[in-house]
């Protein structure tokens, strides 16, 4: 054999055994990703609703930025809890739900429930707190997670949380695709919002204002001992998938709601700061 057949033998050796440790690699990955899968009722009952459960911590999901935390405009915290709130102040019931903009569960519960969610909020029945997590971040690697969150924070600054968050949603690249990692993608969905798309936003979203507020977000996720996204809860208590038996639908969730605000009266005060109309 020639020294350039040797050679030629080992790069391919080599190849091989590269291509086998990514195989592994991949392996391992997938391994640390857990599906949990509930059929729901109603329309979420025409496919599964598939989260991610949280496994082995969210080594990826943190900022590479160290900075002081900037919280948006508006933005509530309780017992260590950040949260950006939306619908009437003095609702009587509370709806917390803790998402990721890249979990498709996520996707699917807020492209099936926006409306009813909407509905109740503009009533003066429900109260919304969205918490932003990072978990798909953490499991998939990538980072859009982390900056599609920041981008949402920084259309709560603008008063346009509510439509730039669902526009976010209505718009979601598959899991894999880290789509939401590139900040000219979430200016670019901005201009889908009116009045969003202006200097300020571009340099809230490329700047990172809000990541480290993301990041202590994500950390009350971990620690709160949350099995994955979503979770939703009702004045503290769990109703996804389900609530007392019965499977989470829109009917359901306002029976739930008319049910715990019975004989209180509904919220008047003014919208929470940075909420979209509508």
């Amino acid at each position: 054999m020639s020294e350039k057949n040797r050679g030629d033998g080992s790069g391919s050796a080599r190849e091989r055994l590269q291509q086998q440790r990514e195989r592994e690699k991949a392996r391992e990955k997938q391994r640390r990703v857990l599906i949990v899968s509930a059929a729901v009722v109603g329309v979420l009952g025409l496919a599964a609703v598939v989260g991610v459960i949280a496994a082995g911590g969210d080594k990826d999901g943190g900022s590479d930025k160290a900075g002081p935390v900037v919280a948006p405009t508006g933005a509530t915290e309780e017992d260590g809890k950040p949260a950006i709130p939306t619908g009437r102040t003095d609702a009587p019931s509370t709806l917390a739900i803790w998402e990721d903009f890249r979990c498709p569960a996520c996707a699917q519960f807020e492209n099936v429930m926006r409306d009813t969610i909407h509905e109740l909020e503009a009533s003066g029945a429900l109260r919304t707190e969205y918490h932003l997590a990072t978990l798909i971040d953490g499991n998939m690697g990538g980072s859009g997670s982390l900056r599609a969150a920041n981008a949402a924070a920084c259309a709560q600054d603008a008063g346009k949380f509510t439509a730039y968050h669902d526009t976010l949603y209505i718009n979601q690249p598959q899991e894999t695709d880290d789509a939401f990692g590139k900040n000219e993608k979430l200016i670019e969905l901005a201009a889908k919002v009116p009045g969003l798309d202006t200097p300020a936003f571009r340099s809230c979203v490329n700047d990172g204002t809000h990541d480290s507020w993301v990041v202590k977000s994500n950390e009350a996720f971990q620690n709160g001992g949350f099995r994955g996204t979503p979770s939703v809860l009702l004045n503290g208590e769990s109703i996804f998938p389900t609530k007392g038996g019965e499977q989470i639908s829109p009917e359901n969730l306002k029976k739930w709601v008319a049910e715990a605000n019975k004989g209180k009266k509904p919220g008047t005060a003014a919208p929470s700061a940075g909420q979209s109309a509508g």
